[in-house]
């Protein structure tokens, strides 16, 4: 009874819509009304600018990973497998508040964020190694879409083949979790075969540079 009780405060706590509060309490707008739809960080780093997209991308994880933290609140568990897929049930409960949070009529975000908060919470190696994957396809491109999708897409990988972890339930997730990335931003890659991707503004400073570079 106390873990179906904790999986909802879970899901409860992954449906705080952080960036629907935000673009409502600040700016008098609805977040899912502009750019892509969505009520996650990308939509809004490209809608209200990369300050208010880094509170919002920042809250989103915490929330993952403090819903995989729930589990201190259950007596200990008798192996590390038990304990692991608990905290993934959890984390998994968190992500499906984020995508449909009841405290925002069920639409919300595609989940990325919260699914990288309960990454960092139960194998913060694997988090940083898909971090760095990530920023550098940001640094490169400047697409959060594309880096997201290249980031989940290097998750599997390291579970699987980097550090190999001896865990299926875990490795059945990592897996799924590269395909939802990749089926929940289909528009995104077909917005960047055809290069209508927005672009988040953010290294204006080395763009103006290039720029400058190539007109000289």
């Amino acid at each position: 009874m106390q873990e179906i009780l904790l999986v909802l405060c879970a899901y409860c706590l992954g449906s705080i819509p952080t960036s629907v509060w935000v673009s409502r309490g600040f700016f008098g707008i609805d977040i899912r009304d502009y750019g892509s739809g969505n009520a996650g960080a990308t939509n809004t780093f490209r809608t209200l600018g990369p300050r208010w997209g880094s509170f919002v991308m920042i809250c989103d994880v915490l929330k993952g990973f403090f819903a995989v933290k729930l589990v201190e609140l259950l007596p200990a568990f008798d192996t590390e497998i038990a304990l692991l897929n608990m905290q993934l049930i959890f984390g998994i409960a968190a992500v499906i508040g984020h995508i449909f949070p009841v405290w925002a009529d069920f639409k919300g975000g595609k989940g990325v964020a919260t699914l990288f908060g309960l990454v960092i919470g139960i194998s913060p190696w694997t988090a940083l190694a898909c971090s760095g994957v990530f920023l550098l396809v940001l640094y490169l491109t400047r697409f959060v879409s594309l880096s997201s999708i290249l980031a989940s897409i290097a998750f599997p990988v390291f579970i699987l083949v980097i550090f190999n972890v001896d865990n299926h339930f875990y490795r059945v997730f990592a897996v799924a979790v590269a395909l939802l990335v990749i089926l929940t931003h289909q528009k995104n890659i077909s917005r960047i075969i055809k290069g209508g991707e927005n672009k988040v503004p953010i290294f204006k400073k080395r763009d103006r540079r290039r720029l400058k570079d190539q007109n000289d």
